[in-house]
């Protein structure tokens, strides 16, 4: 029955709405209370019994109240408003027209026209009821959206965690929208200060040591993390205390995912596991980048990767005059132009599909687009595919990329990145050997020319194509098994988004064969992660779905380094960025000869050569240390 009644009212308001006539309602409402006003007015005077001479005086002088009071309302806009967002602004307002319509009726009827037996008190009512009947009108919709969050047939009892300015969005979205499944029963917050007190209604019930008994006593069917920026490591503690209660956990993304610094019900989300891994926001120089960026023209290699994608969305937002987006995929580069032309309308990007081991293209697309900074994402990046195909990884990782940095040095490009790996330290893999070889490419030809060539280092990223994250997850939708190499496998994380903004920060940094490795935290050991994404999907490790373990795969190793042994760091001016000194190849025509002979080696497809070339020019390469 209350369901039927609330449908019948909305279908009512947005009648009364969206109709072509809204604004005749609109005015033909307020000409009704102001005739009302005047005549209740009487009403009231004489308690309900107006007298013959009284009402002849009421019909004389009501056309005149009505211009006045209507040609007031319409001077101060009452008759434009959206009365959905009817608030105390709305009321000020009605009080101050009705308010100079009776001072100007009382002027007009008092003094111009004479009429002395006009009742004194009539005004007075007149004023006060014509106020309590726009301000009533205006705020029904308040009260009847107020009254319909108390329907909360279909709709989950939910606890938001975090009483701050993100909490407060939240709860004040969900209450003005119908529409949304959730109803607020309270807040959870550490801060004993906030204890008791009301947000929008909404009470602060307890910390999260009170969670267990809060959940029993309200009924609480969900948990919304409403906390927008937060310290690493606290969030772990956070949604394990939630997780413990049983109940269906969400969250919002950490102010570090959220660019545009805004938080909205649209954003809630499922726990995800890089909640688990959080980090601390990174924080980079967006003036500095901005400037260095805007108007420039810029190319991006393997722009619709994981990491190209995501370099050529945050590259977006500083306006470079085009943005040349290079992939050989070109199904994956469509959907990526797509989404940048609708996110930045105006701007210019040119998708161009392409090889980079076709020289001829590669100069091509610089003689046409004289691209000013490069981004070289590009690479294969598998280490076991690499390990049976070694002849495809020297020839996209090495040859490719001279190819491309001597093309770029020859075009005179200001800043070339090169996007380097964790795997290419103390190698044990093809693919990091072939990427360390480039690492000691890109240092010798930033000596011979004015090309900033830079070099970023980094470990894992959350999601990427071919990691172990899309992998886990597949699994686990099937139930299990989840696989796992080796119980003590350990790598290092970290969010694309957040590898990015620090990739662009190192990128305007360089001033020329600098290898800058980025701070990845703490090593990650992979069966916890295993373990937590089944946790965060509803199920028990072991009982509900397995986790076997199949052995180390060719060139893995069980940890990962961000050094190499002749290595040694130094900080640079930003926290989150350091200096990887070491003494360069050190010949660079001996360098050059021994990528002539890996290419030589690669067209016969002689891999045995190849593995034996690549250790005689990366001396840490051992393909049989697994530790």
């Amino acid at each position: 029955m209350r369901s039927r009644l609330w449908k019948s009212i909305s279908g009512f308001e947005k009648l009364v709405l969206n109709t072509v006539y809204r604004r005749t309602l609109v005015i033909t409402a307020h000409i009704v209370l102001i005739v009302f006003a005047n005549y209740a007015a009487f009403w009231l005077r004489f308690e309900g019994n107006i007298p013959a001479d009284e009402y002849s005086l009421f019909l004389k002088t009501l056309p005149l109240v009505l211009a006045v009071q209507f040609s007031c309302i319409s001077f101060f806009g009452l008759n434009k408003g959206l009365w959905r967002y009817a608030g105390i602004a709305d009321l000020l307002t009605i009080f101050k027209a009705v308010t100079l319509g009776s001072v100007l009726s009382v002027f007009t009827i008092h003094f111009l026209l004479g009429l002395y037996s006009y009742p004194r008190s009539v005004y007075i009512l007149d004023w006060l009821v014509l106020i309590m009947l726009m301000g009533g009108m205006r705020m029904q919709r308040r009260v009847l959206r107020e009254l319909q969050s108390l329907n909360t047939v279909g709709k989950k009892r939910v606890v938001l965690f975090g009483a701050g300015d993100a909490g407060e969005i939240i709860l004040r979205e969900i209450k003005q929208n119908k529409a949304l499944p959730y109803q607020p029963v309270g807040f959870i917050d550490d801060d004993e200060r906030k204890h008791g007190l009301k947000i929008h209604g909404v009470p602060v019930l307890g910390t999260r040591k009170d969670l267990p008994s809060l959940i029993d006593w309200y009924n609480i069917e969900e948990i919304i993390i409403t906390i927008a920026s937060i310290g690493a490591g606290e969030m772990q503690r956070i949604i394990e205390d939630c997780r413990k209660t049983g109940r269906t956990l969400k969250t919002i993304p950490g102010i570090g995912s959220i660019l545009d610094g805004r938080v909205s019900v649209s954003q809630i989300r499922e726990v995800r596991i890089e909640d688990l891994l959080y980090r601390d926001v990174v924080k980079i120089d967006t003036p500095h980048i901005g400037a260095y960026l805007k108007d420039k023209r810029v190319l991006v290699t393997g722009a619709a990767g994981s990491i190209g994608s995501e370099l050529c969305r945050q590259i977006a937002r500083y306006r470079p005059r085009n943005l040349i987006l290079l992939d050989q995929s070109e199904s994956s580069l469509y959907f990526t132009e797509l989404e940048l032309a609708a996110g930045h309308p105006g701007g210019s990007f040119i998708p161009v599909v392409g090889d980079l081991q076709d020289v001829r293209r590669v100069r091509g697309i610089f003689e046409k687009w004289r691209p000013e900074i490069v981004f070289h994402s590009a690479a294969y990046k598998h280490v076991p595919l690499l390990e049976q195909n070694p002849s495809e990884a020297v020839k996209n990782n090495i040859i490719a990329t001279r190819d491309l940095a001597r093309i770029a040095k020859d075009a005179s490009v200001d800043r070339f990145v090169l996007i380097s790996t964790d795997k290419a330290v103390n190698p044990t893999s093809v693919m990091g050997a072939t990427k360390r070889v480039a690492e000691f490419l890109i240092q010798e030809l930033a000596k011979q020319n004015k090309t900033h060539f830079v070099i970023v280092r980094f470990g894992n990223v959350l999601g990427s194509n071919g990691s172990v994250i899309p992998l886990f997850k597949m699994q686990i939708e099937k139930k299990g098994p989840v696989t796992v190499t080796h119980p003590e496998m350990m790598r290092y994380f970290m969010t694309i988004p957040e590898a990015v903004q620090l990739v662009l920060q190192a990128g305007i940094m360089g001033k020329g064969g600098e290898i800058f490795v980025l701070d990845m935290g703490e090593q990650v050991k992979i069966l916890d992660l295993a373990r937590q994404m089944i946790t965060l999907s509803g199920y028990v490790p072991d009982e509900d779905i397995k986790i076997i373990f199949t052995g180390l795969r060719p060139g893995e190793k069980l940890r990962e380094e961000l050094f190499d042994r002749s290595e040694h760091v130094e900080p640079t001016s930003h926290a989150k960025i350091n200096k990887a000194l070491s003494e360069s190849f050190g010949d660079a025509t001996r360098l050059m000869r021994q990528i002539d002979e890996l290419e030589e080696l690669a067209g016969k497809g002689d891999e045995q050569g190849l593995v034996v070339k690549l250790k005689e020019i990366v001396p840490g390469y051992d393909k049989h240390v697994i530790g």
